[in-house]
């Protein structure tokens, strides 16, 4: 392994991290002044226009099959229609930020279920270890939030729920999928394609199920340009840059840094408090994560 590629291997995490975690108070801003399937319908059609515009800028290369066309379309329903489209949705119907993360932590427990059977990718004890102690360490983390969630408001959320829960089962086999099905190539043009396919699908349901308002102010042009450029092109290349040089699972467990990432900016951001317990919870999730993603010295 070269310099350059050991420094890329231990830095994308962190980057993934930080701008994946962004996407949390993008969408709560976004839905300020718009729908939130609209906004979103939107950035996916500005990241294909600023990814082609990179794309002719460099040259990249083109598949040569057309199957590989239909697979990173197929990829790109799940990892950003189905899963974003199902989360941004669920949290413009009112479910809390707080609950959302905890059904998005569910995801490394599920990839590293379906690993052996799918991938055949076999998942240590002490990946299982760690992947129990990242979740433990989530859920003390958002404890506090979920103490002021209404029991009472559950019955209305319930359809939010479900596309909350199948949003992140959409996510965890696009993982698989595009482990399985899109092992090489140019990634710049694996993500191009994968909001091509992603992008109808989108705007249909924001026929369907908004009057599609898009207010532009201040804050929908900032957190729309922070969107495509950070979040779209940023983070998605990073994720599925990880996920070709790495671990299925092992890739999956950083969703759980996410949340604490979150917590950590809305406390410098916005000067929510931490207690002792969320700090606690942090400290355990960094050290499931750091178990799981761990190489041992042979790999």
């Amino acid at each position: 392994m070269t310099a350059s590629k050991g420094t890329l291997f231990k830095a994308a995490p962190l980057a993934f991290v930080f701008l994946w975690s962004t996407g949390w108070i993008s969408a709560r801003a976004a839905i300020i002044d718009s729908d939130p399937l609209t906004f979103l319908a939107t950035r996916f059609a500005l990241a294909i226009v600023v990814f082609g515009l990179v794309l002719v800028a460099v040259g990249a290369t083109f598949p040569k099959r057309g199957e590989d066309y239909l697979h990173a379309f197929a990829a790109g329903a799940l990892l950003h229609s189905l899963y974003l489209g199902g989360v941004w949705y669920a949290i413009g119907e009112g479910i809390p930020a707080g609950l959302s993360a905890v059904i998005a932590a569910l995801q490394p427990i599920m990839t590293a279920m379906l690993a052996p059977a799918l991938i055949s990718e076999r998942v240590t004890a002490r990946q299982w270890l760690g992947i129990a102690a990242g979740f433990g360490g989530i859920m003390l983390v958002l404890m506090p939030k979920m103490l002021t969630v209404p029991v009472d408001q559950f019955p209305q959320w319930r359809l939010a729920l479900i596309v909350n829960l199948l949003a992140m089962a959409s996510v965890t086999l696009g993982t698989f999928y595009q482990k399985r099905f899109l092992p090489s190539g140019d990634l710049r043009t694996t993500a191009f394609l994968q909001y091509v396919g992603a992008l109808p699908l989108v705007v249909l349901a924001a026929y369907i199920l908004e009057p599609m308002r898009l207010t532009l102010s201040w804050t929908s042009v900032a957190t729309m340009v922070w969107s495509v450029l950070a979040i779209s092109l940023g983070a998605v290349l990073l994720l599925l840059w990880l996920i070709r040089n790495g671990a299925v699972s092992r890739a999956a467990t950083l969703i759980y840094l996410v949340p604490p990432a979150a917590a950590l900016q809305a406390w410098l951001l916005f000067g929510e408090t931490l207690s002792m317990l969320q700090i606690g919870g942090i400290a355990l999730t960094v050290a499931g994560v750091a178990l799981t993603v761990s190489r041992s010295k042979s790999a």
